[in-house]
């Protein structure tokens, strides 16, 4: 989703393409050249909480005590406020029926959202959702995150891209590797203590990026997160949507049409 008049034009959302197992070598490492072993993480649930069965997940963040989710779909995207206890939706702006929603964060007041291959994003005023903006960027859009300072931003390609919260001009950008191999996929972003979570679509697994180099400097495994007896043959979608408060520490994943969402604890494995 990107901005316009009050905005200036943006610049020009899981697989792990060509990246390796975690623990894999590439073909001929050995000895001082062999890369680190990059750690793997398991989750712990805490407790969970309901969420809308029927909401194709895009992007998810946390602010002031709720949730604050877009769904994707042509026709059927929307951004909601949604209360964190009951999974109930308390405010909803609908998008129109040819963008396909995709990631959102929030800055200054302002919601920022993607679209996926409308080449097109918005502004929403964060309290009454009513439209402030529009503006272009190219190539696709996916997720989106911040930082203290910057828009961070995710085009299913290796690269993230670092976009000033102001004009939405790109600053720079960084190439997301794993063990020295590219890692594309990269969906639904979260800024976490320092580092980017992101999803990777397809795949139960979540990379930690070093904001700084581009290296996965760990995996987030998700697998199994949702009971089988909660999957929907022909409904349920992949594990999407992950949201922080770092106030209270908290961590929660969820995905596109999930019947809940979970707040997790990461474990070493």
């Amino acid at each position: 989703m990107k901005v316009s008049s009050l905005i200036a034009a943006l610049l020009a959302a899981a697989s792990v393409s060509g990246a390796p197992p975690a623990h894999a070598a590439p073909a001929g490492a050995s000895g001082s050249d062999k890369p680190k072993a990059i750690p793997v993480y398991g989750v712990q649930v805490v407790r969970t909480t309901p969420h809308d069965i029927n909401a194709f997940t895009e992007g998810l963040f946390f602010l002031n005590g709720y949730f604050y989710e877009s769904t994707g779909l042509d026709g059927h995207s929307s951004v909601r406020k949604v209360k964190l206890e009951t999974g109930q939706v308390l405010q909803r702006a609908n998008l129109p029926p040819e963008m396909f929603g995709e990631g959102i964060a929030p800055w200054h007041g302002n919601l920022v959202g993607l679209t996926w291959k409308s080449q097109a994003g918005f502004v929403l005023d964060l309290d009454s959702f009513d439209t402030k903006g529009r503006f272009g960027y190219p190539g696709e859009g996916w997720g989106l995150t911040h930082d203290d300072t910057e828009l961070v931003m995710s085009d299913g390609t290796p690269d993230i891209r670092f976009l000033n919260p102001n004009t939405l001009i790109e600053t720079h950008r960084i190439h997301v590797t794993a063990q020295g191999k590219p890692v594309d996929q990269l969906n639904e972003l979260e800024w976490v203590e320092g580092e980017i979570y992101a999803n990777l679509w397809q795949t139960d697994r979540i990379a930690r990026i070093d904001p700084k180099t581009g290296e996965v400097v760990g995996w987030i495994d998700c697998k199994g997160l949702l009971p089988a007896k909660d999957v929907i043959p022909e409904h349920t979608d992949v594990l999407n949507g992950i949201a922080y408060d770092p106030a209270t520490r908290r961590l929660w994943v969820t995905g596109k049409f999930w019947p809940k969402v979970f707040e997790i604890k990461l474990v070493r494995r």
